[in-house]
């Protein structure tokens, strides 16, 4: 993605294009699955941890990434341009491996459909499947 392309996805989105937002915004754009603000940290260096949890926090209110509680007492962020991971209709669920800590996302796996009484809104589901991946299960 370049420069031109990242600032106008901010700016689409409310959000000035400062440094740091743009070096997490090529950061996550680069992952190639829902990352930890500890991987950012490390991937970020030197750029503080307070600085870039700002940034996710942001990103995540201004539906740029998405946080997915995978029951490791971290939050996973993962980059939604061009998904529509904010709409209900076009939510998926998630793997979390216990061998290695490794979190897909299962784009093709359909959430079921629950009918939740009218008094409640809901705003996002999340599914998390645990178990062992390919890779540990050899």
């Amino acid at each position: 993605m370049s420069r031109d392309e990242m600032e106008n996805i901010l700016t689409s989105k409310g959000v000035k294009p400062t440094a740091n937002r743009m070096l997490v915004l090529k950061e996550l754009e680069r992952s190639t699955h829902p990352v930890s603000l500890a991987d950012l940290e490390k991937s970020l260096y030197p750029m503080d941890k307070a600085s870039i949890f700002r940034v996710l926090d942001l990103f995540s209110e201004k539906d740029i990434i998405h946080a997915i509680e995978d029951g490791s007492r971290s939050l996973k962020y993962e980059l939604c341009l061009g998904k529509a991971h904010h709409s209900l209709s076009a939510q998926h669920a998630h793997f979390y491996c216990e061998g290695c800590g490794s979190l897909e996302c299962l784009e093709d796996v359909d959430l079921p459909s629950i009918n939740i009484p009218e008094k409640y809104k809901v705003r996002s589901v999340n599914l998390m499947y645990k178990g062992i991946c390919s890779k540990c299960n050899k």
